[in-house]
Formats: structure tokens, sequence, C-alpha cells
């Protein structure tokens, strides 16, 4: 028998050994558990149980039902249906006519009752683990009339649980990380597994853990399904992931019991427990010396087994450097040591450099006593190459006066060639920089001299930029910046700050301020400013003004008396020199205007105009210009008139009655003759022969240039209109001026109902000679007129 059907048949012998040491208590002793009182008298107790009917339990009065729960063991497959247990009431004396009812959950479909016995049986195969117990409703009935003899008595029915459910790992598989290096008994991780089965009944669902895969690194408690480590000295650089095989079984983990597995992966996280090792211990480079600032010279790599931040390191030079020329800094990317220039060098003073340097982690581990570090060393060879000029000093400051002649040497700038071979230096003035040409340099000695005037009051600074190239190698170029001071000379003289314009009341007081005056110099002396004020000779006993001194740099003017008219004289000029401290001195003579004002008692100034006075009684000088501004408009309104009166083109078209004249148009009415003169425009033909045979057009301005041809003119009568619009389409089509005012239009119906059809001439099949225009006559008075036209058109071509 396989093993399987063995462990299923010992589960139920112990299944049916619970059963029988449940019921036989509940039977023997127990009458009333589980009981239910009927409502019939003088009855006996029934029995509820899988025994059999011979067997008999004390009889207690009015006691309908006596029974204790019953069992089924699950998943129980037999050829039969098993039997649960049997109902049986003291009604039953095998005289009545009796049934039993069953009712409740899985009456009739998982559970079945013989009417006639009260025995129960399980008609399908259970499952504890999708339900554990049904409660069910038990009844005794007539079987002829189906009235109850008693009343309805509740009993459960348990499913009896056997180990058949394997222990599961519902969150496997497990992923989980220690770091490496961990202690023997490090928890890394704990599995969990579950068991269907019941956890009450027997050991079906007792685990016990174990571990299949992945010692002897790893150890699990068999209770708690922790994972630990179980070997010392576990390193991630030798190997960084480990699979660990669990296994749950239940039963207590004895013979005979299911197993569920799951994996765990477990991964070992760095630490920083490897220092940085260079990949050489010595490195060399060869660095030009012309090699820029802040440029890579070379490159130094330092290793780390460790990963992540444990394998950052910096680099630093630690011996060989006094001088600062270099520095190392560590690439983010690559992790290289990156060697840069901090100062330039020179092959002339140093052609070689033996450095130390050094790479150090950045994490520090705790627990270490200190970073992780290592040393390299670096051989450095300064290449020779051809380097441009060196001036003596990166900028140079020089000074001259302003007032300095032409080819005045300002200074000197000086480079040399550092190359061992020593080239000649030419010198040369940027001109970007000198676009006025003020600067000349010689292109030997490098002496910087004046080539126009300087003047510091327009610019006192200017910044040239110097080069210096090597003679044998022009592509060697230095700069120099040269900023040249120009230095003040008393030049300018003092002049007023401003416009001034004074302002004096006729009712001042002697002594009254009329004006407060400063002066301005453009000159920047290094003692400051001083000016002296003075009346010209002319005016020292002005018996008007006078002028003090406020010590400031300023004046006041004064009156000397109060008898100011603006009658007598409305407007006065004050002449007065000032003089600077400059050596030498310089002086101007400036003007101070005053005016004279009538002002209020206040001293606010209301009037200074003389008009005043000069018409009292008149119109005031605003009105004056008002109206002379008017009479001015009017005068240019009347001198645009008549000029464009002038200018108006008069007509060129005298009219006359017997003018014959026709435009060719296209229309749809017959038309009124000549009288009707809306139809079309009767200017056009009129006056053939025009001035000399010449019709001047209306739709653009006459041009006298243009003279018609000779010969372009029709007879002395001017009737042939056909060879006059012959004329006007030939000169039409060769006016270069403007697009043709006569047009012709080919019409060839011109309404219904006309009696005399088409008077279009241009579409007639015949020639002129065969024309006949005596039945225009006929029409009537409209067209008597224009067969007359016609008619002696005829005879003057016989003629």
């Amino acid at each position: 028998m396989p093993k399987r059907s063995e462990e299923m048949l010992m589960d139920l012998w112990m299944s049916l050994l619970l059963v029988w040491i449940t019921c036989v208590p509940c039977v023997s002793m127990s009458p009333i558990i589980g009981q239910s009182k009927s409502t019939q008298t003088g009855g006996s107790a029934a029995v509820a149980s899988g025994l059999g009917e011979g067997q008999r339990l004390l009889s207690r009065a009015k006691r309908g039902w006596v029974w204790n729960q019953m069992f089924v063991l699950e998943e129980f497959s037999g050829p039969d249906p098993i039997l649960v247990g049997r109902l049986h009431t003291d009604l039953d004396v095998g005289s009545r006519n009796i049934k039993y009812v069953l009712a409740g959950e899985g009456a009739g479909t998982i559970f079945a009752i013989n009417e006639l016995t009260g025995d129960i049986h399980a008609m399908k195969r259970l499952d504890r683990e999708e339900k554990a117990e049904y409660t069910l409703t038990a009844q005794v009935i007539n079987a002829d009339t189906d009235e109850p003899l008693e009343p309805p008595s509740e009993f459960i029915i348990k499913v009896q649980d056997i180990n058949d459910n394997p222990p599961q790992f519902i969150e496997g598989p497990y992923r989980a990380s220690v770091p490496e290096m961990s202690a023997v008994g490090t928890p890394v991780t704990r599995v969990t597994a579950s068991d269907a089965d019941d956890p009450v009944y027997g050991n079906s669902a007792k685990l016990v853990y174990s571990i299949l895969e992945g010692q002897p690194y790893f150890s699990v408690d068999p209770n708690s399904a922790t994972i630990k480590i179980a070997l010392h000295g576990m390193d991630r650089e030798m190997r960084e992931e480990y699979l660990v095989v669990i296994q749950a079984k239940d039963m207590g983990g004895h013979m005979g019991g299911l197993s569920g597995t799951t994996t765990v992966t477990v991964t070992l996280t760095d630490i920083n427990d490897n220092p940085p090792k260079f990949s050489k211990s010595l490195y060399e480079f060869i660095i030009p010396e012309d090699l820029p600032l802040g440029k890579m010279g070379g490159k130094v790599k330092a290793n780390d087994r460790d990963i992540g931040e444990n394998a950052k390191s910096t680099y630093s030079v630690i011996e060989g450097d006094d001088q600062g020329v270099f520095e190392i800094i560590t690439d983010t990317q690559t992790q290289e040591g990156i060697l840069r220039l901090k100062k330039p060098l020179d092959y002339e003073n140093k052609r070689a450099f033996t450095l130390k340097v050094e790479a150090t982690n950045i994490r520090l581990e705790p627990g270490n006593s200190g970073p992780f570090k290592d040393t390299a060393t670096v051989k450095i060879v300064v290449e020779d190459s051809d380097e441009p000029p060196i001036f003596s000093k990166p900028m140079y400051l020089l000074e001259v006066n302003e007032n300095a002649p032409i080819n005045t040497v300002i200074g000197t700038v000086t480079a040399r060639d550092p190359d061992s071979s020593g080239s000649l230096v030419r010198y040369f003035i940027d001109r970007h920089t000198d676009l006025e040409r003020q600067f000349n340099i010689n292109v030997d000695d490098g002496k910087i001299t004046l080539a126009k005037p300087l003047d510091r009051e327009t610019d006192m600074w200017h910044n040239i930029t110097v080069t210096a190239t090597e003679v044998r190698n022009h592509s060697q170029i230095s700069r120099a910046i040269v900023a040249i001071r120009v230095m003040d000379i008393n030049d300018n003289a003092p002049e007023f700050a401003a416009e001034y314009e004074a302002f004096l009341c006729e009712n001042g007081k002697p002594g009254q301020v009329i004006q407060t005056v400063s002066a301005v110099d453009k000159d920047d002396p290094i003692q400051g400013h001083y000016f002296d004020y003075r009346l010209v000779p002319e005016m020292l006993n002005n018996p008007n003004f006078t002028i003090k001194n406020n010590q400031d740099n300023s004046i006041s003017v004064l009156a000397k008396h109060d008898t100011f008219r603006r009658q007598k004289q409305e407007m006065y000029f004050l002449p007065i020199i000032v003089t600077d401290n400059g050596n030498p001195p310089m002086s101007s003579t400036n003007t101070l205007t005053i005016r004279v004002c009538g002002c209020s008692k206040d001293g606010i100034v209301q009037s200074c105009n003389v008009e005043a006075y000069v018409l009292p009684i008149g119109l005031s000088m605003g009105a004056l210009i008002a109206i002379l501004a008017c009479i001015i408009l009017l005068l240019v309104i009347v001198v645009l008139f008549v000029t464009l009166r002038r200018h108006k083109n008069e007509p060129l078209i005298i009219k006359d009655d017997e003018d014959v004249r026709e435009n060719i148009i296209r229309y749809d009415d017959e038309g009124g003759g000549e009288e009707d003169t809306e139809a079309f425009d009767i200017a056009t033909l009129q006056n053939p022969d025009g001035i000399n045979g010449y019709l001047p057009r209306k739709d653009i301005k006459p041009d006298l240039q243009f003279m018609p041809r000779a010969g372009q003119h029709s007879g002395p009568n001017g009737v042939d209109v056909d060879e006059f619009i012959n004329v006007r389409l030939h000169e039409a089509d060769n006016d270069p001026t403007a697009p043709p005012y006569d047009s012709i239009q080919i019409y060839g119906y011109e309404g219904r109902g006309s009696i005399a059809g088409s008077l279009s001439s241009l579409e007639t099949a015949s020639s002129d000679s065969d024309q006949n225009y005596d039945y225009l006559r006929e029409w009537g008075p409209r067209f008597r007129r224009l067969g007359e036209l016609y008619s002696v058109g005829e005879s003057d071509r016989e003629t």
C-alpha cells in the first residue's frame, strides 16, 4: 500500500477512536448534553450516535431527543456513503407509522437521512478547509399525514480534520541582504509558512523548518524560521549572492508529515574592507612647458575592490611639489586622478619633477582606526617649447602732461624671450585700443611716444595694449596693458556755472541781493579751486551795482539804490571778471544780465515787460501778436486759393453743336440718337481736328512735350469718322504715357424689336464702298443727322 494511503488509514483509525471516546460518555453518563425537550410525554430517551439500536440509555420523562454533536472525516472517498450517525425517538416502537425528516445546511445534498431508521449518511466528499461544520434540524413526523409528532431539534455535524494540506510559503520566494563579514548568528531574514489544516486538532498544522540548501553558510531556526549567518568571514568580493532553500514540514516534523519549500536569495552588501591600490607604483609623464593652467598633464588610477561609496577615493600630492605647481583632482565618473597645472612650467628653470601621490578612501568604516590609503610615485619631465615673450610687468602705469609736445617719450615697456635661444623682440601697439592713433611705440626698444596732443578735460585716461612678438617666430605674441594718465595743467579759464538772468524789483531797497553767482573750472588742480571775482575796470565805480565775496567761491550782486525804473531802462549788463588760482592764473569775463521788473509789496516779481507802460490803454503785446498771426494766416489762405485757381486745368475742348463725335461702346438699348446725351460721353469725338489734328487726353495730366505726329489728322472738314477712329487707335497703341482712353468694343445686338437692326458698321460684311446710307433718312428725325453725315462721307470719298 502506498505511503499516502497508509497515512490516511492511520488518520481514519485515530478519528474513529476519538469519536468512540467522545460519544461513549455522552451516552452513558450525560444524557442531557445537547438535548431539546419534547412536547411528547411518557416517551423514552433516543440515541444520537453511531451506536447500534440495542444499546439503551436511561430514560427521563418528557425528553424527546438526546444526542451530542456528530463527526465525520474529511476527504473520505469510499465506495458507499459514510454513516455519520443515527437518530432515534422513543415514539418509534415499531407499531407507529413515523418518518424522520432532516433539514438545514447540506440536507438532501450533502447529508441524507433514512426516513425509517434515522441513519444519516454523508453523500459527498467533505473538505474541512472549505467548511468545518454543518448545522441541521431533525424532526419526527407522521408518515401518513406529515404532521409533526415532536418539535424540531437542532444538532451539529463537524468535519473532522486529517492532514491533507501541505505547508505553503505565501510570500516566497524571498530576497534578503546582509553585510559582508557579519558575525556568526547574525539574523538575515525570517520566512513564514502556513498550513490550512486544523491547528487545534492533532499536529496537522504544527510546522518545523529546516534548511535543504545553503549550508554551511546559513542556518534556520526550526520554530521561528529565522535565517542566520552560520559561517565566519563571508567576503562579498569572493562571492556576492547565495541561494538558500528552506523546508517547512507539518506533523511536528515527524515521518508522514507534509512539507513545502521556498527559496531565499541572500546578497552580501559591501562594506569598506578593501584599500585602494594603484595599478602601477611608478607613473611617468612628459609635459610641455607651455601647457595651459588647469589642463590635464596625466592620469593615475587606484583600484578598489569595494563598490559604491566605499570604492571612492581622493588623490593628493604629498611630496615633491614644494612650489605648488601641480594639483590632482578626482574624476567622479572614472575615479581617476587627473594631474593638472596650478602654476606655469619653465623649462629653463626646472626640467623634471618627482612627485608622490596618495589615494585615500573617502568613507571610513566604523571600527577602523583610519581610512585606507595607497601611494605611488609620479615622475614628470618638462618638455621645452617655444614660448612667447614675457613682459617685465603685466601692466604699466604711465603719466604725461596734457600740454606735452608731440614725440614726447611717455615711458618704456620691456619684454624678453624666455627660451634659451633668446630671440629678439619687436613691439607694436594694438590699434584697436588706440583708434585715434594718439601714441607711437618704437618697435626695437619699446619707448612709447606722443603722436597727438592730449586734453585732460576730454579724456583723463588712455588704456592701450602693447604686443611683443618674436622676430624668429611671429606667431609667439604676448600682450601687456599700458594705462596712461593725462596730468592736468591750468589751461582753462573759469566761467559762470550757469547762464544767469537776474531780476531787480523797482521798489527794491539799496543793498538788496539781486543774484548769487558761482563759477566752474574744467581744470582739476591738486590744491582745489579758488576763484577771484571783480568788476571790469570800467565798472569799478558802477553807480548801480556792486559785488560781495561770500568766501565760498561765490559772490552776491547788490543794488546800490532804489530808483530803478523800467521806463528809464529795462535791462542792465554787468561784466564780471573771474580768475582762478592756477599757475599761471586764467581768467574770463562773464556778463550778468539784470532785468528791471515790477514786483509786489512782498518782493514777488509780477511783470518785467515795458509794454505795460507804452500801451497803458491799448492792447497788450500778446494780443497784438495774436492779431498779427491771424492776419498772416488769412494771407496765406488767400495766396493758396489764388495759386490753386491759377493752376486749375481749363477745358481744353470747346463744345460745338456741329462737332461730330462718337464713343463706340457695348450697350443693350437702342438709344435716343443725337438727343440722347446720357448713353455715352460726347466729349470724346468733339473737334476731331483738335489742335493741329491732336486730341488731348483727359485721364492724365497733359504733357506739353508730347506733340502729335505730322500727318495724323483728318481732312479739312473732319467728317471721316472711320478714318478718325483708325488714327486714334494708332495713337493709343503707340502712346507710352498711359492706358488708352478711347476704346473699341464689339457689339452685335442692340435689343429686341428694333426695325433698324444693328447700327454698328464694324461687323458689316461689305466694304465701305458697298454701303448705302440713304435708308437712315427714312427712320425718322432722330436718325436724320446720322444719315447726312454718312452721305457726306460717301460724297467725299467719291470726290
